[in-house]
């Protein structure tokens, strides 16, 4: 990142069809995308228009009590996906199965439902799959599946929450070094191989080339830490990245699906189970109150956060 990221007032840049347009074009250009002066030209106020969008839901969000928040928040990020699309797709929408929200859940909810333990299901078509494929290269995701409680352990701003109700330790924070990062060689117990192996595991996952630096009492390496960095996340809350300590489906998942996923689902619980999101709200009976509200909280700005370094990567 060039500059520092300051809230909404990073996106100030983007709120001008001069830079928009300019931007696109560049975008395009880089993906060999025909006619990138025509297309960028064609796209400029819509793509300020997703933003601008995403914007208002957020600020409203921010403002409204919990119950309606889960529905502004996603609906926030949906537009602010749509203008991540924008760069990589320039005819999109090009048919309506794309506007699909692209995962599905149970609609009504068993007795002695548990949030954590809830699942949404992948499908062909909509804006989930065409997000996976086209911001983020991931492929054949229909049919799959992801629990909520697997998803909320990898968002790094809830290891606190965790381990507070839990005593589970989620992450393992890596720490600046002298020569790159940092992370402490009892990480390789978490992951139950030998240090060799943990190390080609790490540069087989990493999206950027990975350099190893050897003969240290840590596991010391070189990386690029800037835009997609999974399985790294980095934890708004407290600066500083962190490294997943469970191997699941979803390890390196982007973060930003872990936030859609998780907002959708809330947001269909808030609109179609009244009674269940109410109870829960009022009365706070088990874990999945103060984990969805310390959830609602964070992605209020991990959200533009996440959404604002696809774009000034690219």
């Amino acid at each position: 990142m060039s500059k520092p990221y300051k809230e909404w007032n990073s996106y100030t840049l983007f709120f001008s069809a001069e830079y928009a347009q300019a931007y696109l074009k560049k975008c395009y250009r880089k993906i060999n995308i025909e006619q990138p002066d025509m297309k960028s030209f064609e796209n400029c106020y819509p793509f300020m228009y997703y933003l601008e969008h995403g914007k208002l839901y957020y600020e409203q969000a921010e403002k409204s009590p919990l119950a309606i928040q889960p529905i502004l928040l996603f609906y926030g990020l949906v537009h602010l996906i749509k203008a991540c699309i924008l760069t990589v797709e320039p005819d999109y929408p090009e048919t309506t199965s794309v506007l699909a929200h692209g995962v599905s859940t149970r609609k009504r909810k068993k007795q002695q439902y548990s949030f954590t333990e809830d699942e949404v299901k992948f499908q062909k078509n909509g804006l989930f799959s065409l997000m996976a494929e086209k911001m983020f290269h991931m492929k054949q995701l229909e049919g799959e599946k992801a629990t909520m409680g697997d998803v909320m352990e990898l968002i790094p701003e809830l290891s606190g929450i965790y381990s507070d109700l839990r005593g589970k330790q989620n992450f393992e924070i890596v720490t600046a070094a002298d020569s790159g990062f940092a992370m402490p060689k009892s990480i390789i117990d978490h992951f139950h191989m030998t240090e060799n192996r943990f190390k080609e595991f790490f540069q087989t996952k990493f999206a950027a080339p990975v350099t190893f630096i050897d003969d240290s009492s840590v596991i010391e390496f070189q990386a690029n830490l800037k835009g997609i960095t999974e399985p790294i996340k980095y934890n708004l809350e407290e600066q500083h990245y962190v490294f997943p300590l469970k191997k699941s489906d979803l390890f390196l998942f982007p973060e930003l699906l872990l936030h859609y996923l998780l907002l959708y689902n809330l947001g269909m619980i808030a609109r179609y189970e009244t009674e269940w999101w109410s109870e829960l709200i009022k009365m706070m009976p088990n874990e999945d109150y103060p984990l969805i509200q310390s959830f609602l909280k964070s992605t209020l700005k991990k959200g533009p956060y996440l959404i604002y370094q696809y774009l000034m990567n690219k």
